[in-house]
C-alpha cells in the first residue's frame, strides 16, 4: 500500500514540473539568434566602410589619425541612434555620422557655452554674434550635410541644454573639445558643465566616447591643463567620474608615439594647422613626418 501512495504522488509531482522543451527553447532561440547579429553588425561595418570610401581625399587623408571607423565602432555607434558630438566645427564627423545614423537617428551638435568663446584671442564681435545664434543655425547648415536618408539634427550650448533631451542620447561623442574646456575653467566650471550635461542627456547603461590630445603623465601639470591643447588621461576620467560616469575601457587606436612635445610646445605646431612652422620649411617638414598628435580613446557609461 505504502508503495503504491508513493508511485502516485511521483507520478503527480512530474505532471506538474514544466515541459523540458520550455526549458531549452529560450537558449535555442538565443543561439539561432546570434549568427542573425553578427551578420547585421557586419552589414553595419559595411556601410560605414563605404560611405568612409565615398569621401573626398582630403577626408581621406585624415583617416591615418582620426582612424573614424574603429573609433566609431569602438564607442558602439550604429544605425538609427541618437548621438550628441561635441563641437561639429565644419562638420568633419558630422558628414559622417548624419548619413551613417541614417532616417532613424538623431545628431544633436553640442558647441562650446556662449560665455567661453570670448577667452579666445581670436573671438572679433563678429565671430562671437555668429555663436550667439549657433544652436539655431547648426540644424539648418547641416540640413545640406544630409543628403537623402540621413539623421534628423538639433543642436544646444554646454550649460544651456533643453530639458526635453534629456535622457534621449545613445552616445555622446567629444572629440578633441576637453581641452578648451579645462584650460578656461578657473572662473567657471565649464569643464564641468560638459561632463554633466553628457550625463543629462544620455539614456541609462549608455556611453559616453572621448578623443582627446594626451600629455604623458611626466610632463608638469602647468603643461597639461589645456593650455597647450593635452590633457592627461587621469585628469580625464576623473572629470567624467565626478559626474558619474563609470569608466569602460580605452583603446590605443588613436594613439601616436612619435608625438614627444617638450613643455613648450603647443598641440598645434602639428598638422593639419603647423602653427609654428609656416616661415620654417625644414620644422614643417619634422612636424609633417610627426603626424597628428597622439591621442587618448577612453570609453565611459552612464550606470543603468
Amino acid at each position: 500500500m505504502h508503495k503504491y501512495i508513493t508511485l502516485l504522488l511521483a507520478v503527480a509531482l512530474a505532471a506538474c514540473q514544466p515541459a523540458t522543451e520550455s526549458t531549452t527553447e529560450p537558449e535555442a532561440d538565443a543561439t539561432a539568434a546570434e549568427p542573425a547579429a553578427a551578420e547585421a553588425r557586419a552589414a553595419e561595418g559595411d556601410r560605414l566602410a563605404d560611405l568612409l570610401a565615398a569621401q573626398p581625399e582630403e577626408v581621406q587623408a585624415r583617416y591615418e589619425y582620426r582612424n573614424p571607423q574603429e573609433t566609431l565602432e569602438f564607442f558602439g555607434i550604429e544605425p538609427g541612434m541618437t548621438v550628441v558630438e561635441g563641437l561639429p566645427g565644419g562638420g568633419w564627423y558630422t558628414k559622417l555620422l548624419l548619413p551613417y545614423l541614417g532616417e532613424e537617428g538623431r545628431l544633436i551638435g553640442a558647441n562650446y557655452a556662449m560665455d567661453l568663446w570670448p577667452k579666445f584671442s581670436f573671438a572679433t564681435e563678429e565671430f562671437l554674434e555668429r555663436q550667439s545664434t549657433w544652436a539655431d543655425d547648426f540644424p539648418t547648415s547641416a540640413d545640406e550635410w544630409r543628403g537623402e536618408g540621413g539623421a534628423t539634427v538639433a543642436a544646444f550650448n554646454f550649460g544651456a541644454m533643453p530639458d526635453d533631451m534629456a535622457g534621449t542620447a545613445d552616445v555622446v561623442f567629444l572629440a578633441r573639445v576637453l581641452h578648451n574646456a579645462a584650460r578656461f575653467s578657473a572662473d567657471r566650471d565649464f569643464l564641468g558643465e560638459i561632463m554633466a550635461d553628457s550625463y543629462k542627456v544620455l539614456k541609462p547603461g549608455s556611453t559616453l566616447g572621448i578623443v582627446q590630445h594626451h600629455a604623458r603623465d611626466d610632463m608638469s601639470d602647468e603643461f597639461a591643463d589645456g593650455s597647450h591643447g593635452y590633457l592627461k588621461k587621469g585628469f580625464v576620467i576623473a572629470a567624467a567620474e565626478a559626474a558619474g560616469f563609470e569608466f569602460v575601457a580605452e583603446s590605443d587606436i588613436n594613439a601616436n608615439p612619435l608625438d614627444q612635445p617638450a613643455e613648450d610646445d603647443i598641440v598645434w605646431r602639428l598638422p593639419p594647422g603647423l602653427r609654428t612652422s609656416q616661415d620654417n620649411p625644414e620644422l614643417k617638414a619634422e612636424l609633417k613626418a610627426v603626424g597628428e598628435s597622439n591621442r587618448m580613446t577612453l570609453k565611459f557609461r552612464k550606470p543603468e
